[in-house]
């Protein structure tokens, strides 16, 4: 596996005209305003082609500059820079990260400084979604803490997560019923990366090597990465038996219904999938807490 490498693009020392501050002198007089721009994103295709429609255009980086810092007054140079960025992102979709550092030479403030200036810094997040099941100990425990572990990780915001499912073994081994959840949320780690941090969370809660599609104390899998495709010796995106799996389908259509992966609705490809009776079955509430693990009685 290589991943490609991001290539870094500068724009420095772009000097323009604006209204913002915090002073009403600020916002009727106005003032200069100096803005670098860093991006990093993948340009191996405009590197090896020698392509200029792959690559990123420094004079469109200035000018998403330009619409902010010369548009309607902003208060604080935060702001200012928080808006360039987030145009940015919104508007090149092969930039993977940005930093936008907004200056303000004429800044008043009664010291005698050269300026002040504020950087701003944001990644490109991804849509993404986990399928989790477990048919081994306390299988609902350990999907608690699966999620839980998911939400700590650096770069990654889980935002939804279904109800519990009891499903049938899926793959022809014989072995004890599984119970599945899925979730959703964003991510500004790469796909890989992403595997990874999944694949330790498995080893720590007890998952070790066995027989494919076996029993397992947890299994983590990653359904998609926003609209990415990605087929290697070790990812599959998106995932390969997700239309055909119900413990998938189902949890994932409560969550997220009209999500729509390579072409196909959630809630349509479900609606179409040959199924067998009891092989999935969503758990009603019972009042005992978090997907039915029962909280400790108030002291």
């Amino acid at each position: 596996m290589i991943v490609p490498a991001l290539t870094s693009v500068f724009v420095r020392d772009l000097c323009l005209f604006g209204y913002h501050g915090v002073l009403p002198e600020e916002t009727r007089i106005g003032q200069r305003f100096v803005v670098d721009i860093e991006i990093r994103a993948d340009l191996s295709t405009a590197i090896a082609g020698d392509d200029y429609e792959q690559a990123v255009c420094y004079g469109t980086l200035c000018d998403i500059a330009s619409a902010v810092v010369t548009g309607l007054p902003l208060q604080l140079i935060e702001t200012v820079a928080g808006r360039i960025a987030e145009a940015v992102l919104a508007r090149l979709e092969r930039v993977e990260w940005v930093r936008v550092e907004v200056r303000k030479p004429s800044a008043p403030v009664p010291y005698a400084v050269s300026g002040t200036a504020v950087a701003v810094e944001q990644a490109r997040a991804y849509e993404v979604a986990f399928s989790l099941g477990s048919n081994l100990g306390e299988r609902e425990a350990v999907l608690a803490a699966a999620v839980d572990r998911l939400s700590l990780v650096d770069g990654l915001e889980i935002v939804d997560v279904s109800s519990l499912y009891d499903s049938a073994p899926w793959g022809g081994v014989e072995q004890p019923a599984f119970v599945n959840i899925c979730t959703t949320g964003r991510t500004t780690l790469e796909p890989h990366a992403l595997l990874r941090v999944c694949k330790a969370i498995e080893a720590d809660l007890g998952r070790v090597p066995g027989v494919r599609w076996g029993a397992r104390a947890v299994d983590i899998d990653i359904l998609y990465y926003g609209g990415r495709e990605i087929r290697d010796r070790v990812l599959t995106l998106p995932h390969a038996c997700l239309f055909e799996r119900a413990f998938v389908l189902e949890p994932l259509a409560e969550i997220d219904p009209d999500h729509v992966i390579g072409g196909r609705r959630v809630r349509d490809a479900l609606a179409v999938l040959p199924r067998s009776p009891g092989d999935v079955t969503r758990r009603a509430p019972d009042g005992t807490g978090r997907w039915g693990i029962k909280e400790p009685e108030p002291a």
